[in-house]
């Protein structure tokens, strides 16, 4: 995939935006539209089609809802919303689960059949759960129906976050479509956010990557405890640091086209609960999740029974969602079970203990996640849980190895993890820049410094062959 290399988007950013900012104000959406459709046309150009399928689909779904309530006809309404949900889920099903599906019924009956192998539209999770909240607001009178195609186009496949998100529900940018405004001060800010994304996936995660491939490269059965929770660690770290930097760089980009993308990741790994965890991590997904399918299915208002229901039902498809494997199927349960049982006693008793606790809990909670999760890869399974969990020696030479190679990053990933460098940054911000921030010395030190990072993460580019972010698989 040739945008999977961030060297590819460097060289489409100068030409979109300088088109974006050189046309009269109201082409801009139309420049954000069939740019878009270049980018993702550039790595998947049969995909493309599908993707403006779903675009068309939801677009008209949403006039047909709208005037059909304007009509007083609700049965109608949500009659063409379930057409608009099924068509969505379907396409995904097609695409994603296809597979998944017959090879479970030929495991089950002794089948053959054979099975198509559909290459996975990139980005197919993320634009069908946006065009699908479009469907929904409307139909709520959340949001107020999109009249010109182009516009919703751009929303659909606004090549920042088109790929891995964050999420962005229709309603959070539906006045920003129309009226946004953009400024210097905003594109200034959108560059720093892109630079501390860039910095995150380029320095952090494919750096803490590589420990996470050497483990994952050896056999698991054979495994030294200590190895085992190291290898869990700098994976953990790799997916922190590359999703939430992919989330950084696309707000960024956001900004410096007028719009404000949600946040997705909060420092998710100073939490002291599960619960917490799940408010800080892939926020823009647990959202989807809460106002789409939680809530909708009574949440917590029919008694703790349909509760925890509900959690498990929601963490299920939240595990599903992210990949057609067994794994994932787990890891969701395995949360949702967490979830519940927080629920029901866990929490209220976590409080009550020492702050360490908690977040000791949760770390290990997190680690034990992770490595479910990674098992998709044939990096986790049986083997690697029993090195885990003490099947093997403790600690033996290649952990003292890993640990003389790797210390370093594994200190940096984890003081980057905590909201001590965004602190940091804050503070000699106000202390060069004066009381607003914005003195001359500061934005001079400040080009300076994101000059610096941004060569520094070319150099880094230009010497590896491959640097894709791992959610572009989901």
């Amino acid at each position: 995939m040739v945008f999977s290399s961030l060297l590819f988007i460097f060289r489409f950013l100068p030409i979109i935006l300088l088109l974006y900012f050189i046309v009269p104000r109201g082409w801009r959406n139309a420049v954000l539209f069939f740019g878009s459709l270049i980018f993702y046309a550039w790595g998947e150009p049969v995909y493309v089609v599908l993707m403006l399928f779903s675009t068309a689909v939801d677009f008209t779904h949403g006039w047909f809802i709208r005037r059909s309530l304007d009509a007083g006809k609700k049965r109608r309404a949500k009659l063409t919303l379930i057409s608009a949900v099924v068509i969505n889920l379907t396409l995904l099903g097609v695409f994603k689960y296809t597979d998944f599906l017959i090879g479970l019924l030929n495991q089950a009956f002794g089948l053959a059949i054979p099975l198509p192998g559909l290459p996975l539209p990139i980005g197919i999770s993320f634009y069908t759960f946006q065009t699908m909240s479009y469907s929904i607001d409307v139909y709520r009178g959340d949001a107020h129906v999109q009249k010109n195609i182009i516009d919703f186009g751009a929303y659909v496949t606004m090549f920042p976050q088109l790929i891995a998100g964050p999420i962005v529900r229709y309603q959070t940018v539906a006045k920003e479509l129309n009226e946004r405004r953009e400024s210097a001060s905003l594109f200034a800010d959108g560059i720093a956010l892109f630079m501390a994304g860039l910095g995150k996936k380029v320095l952090l995660a494919n750096n803490i990557g590589l420990l996470w491939d050497a483990v994952a490269a050896m056999p698991a059965g054979q495994l030294a405890a200590a190895t085992a929770w190291l290898g869990a660690l700098a994976y953990g770290f790799q997916i922190y640091f590359d999703f939430s930097g992919y989330s950084d760089m696309a707000r960024g980009l956001g900004l410096m086209l007028g719009f404000h993308f949600p946040l997705n990741f909060d420092y998710p790994y100073i939490s002291r609960s599960v619960t917490e965890f799940w408010r800080r991590w892939h926020i823009s997904l647990g959202t989807w999740f809460r106002e789409y399918v939680y809530i909708p299915l009574g949440g917590n208002r029919k008694g703790l029974a349909v509760q925890l229901r509900n959690i498990l039902i929601v963490w299920t498809l939240t595990g599903i969602w992210h990949g057609a494997s067994l794994n994932f199927l787990v890891w969701g349960l395995y949360f949702g079970v967490l979830l519940a049982a927080e629920k029901l006693f866990l929490l209220s008793w976590l409080e009550r203990m020492p702050r360490a606790v908690g977040w000791l809990y949760t770390t290990f909670v997190w680690l034990v996640g992770w490595v479910i999760f990674a098992s998709v890869d044939g990096a986790g399974g049986p083997e690697y849980f029993a090195s885990l969990f003490g099947a093997g020696n403790a600690i033996d030479n290649t952990t003292l190895y890993l640990l003389r190679n790797y210390g370093g990053m594994l200190i940096l990933c984890i003081l980057g993890s905590t909201p001590l460098a965004k602190k940091l940054f804050l503070r000699a911000r106000k202390a060069v820049g004066g009381a607003d921030g914005q003195g001359l010395a500061w934005q001079f030190a400040f080009s300076a410094a994101s000059a610096l990072l941004f060569l520094v993460c070319t150099a880094y580019l230009v010497d590896a062959t491959y640097n894709p972010f791992l959610y572009f698989r989901f």
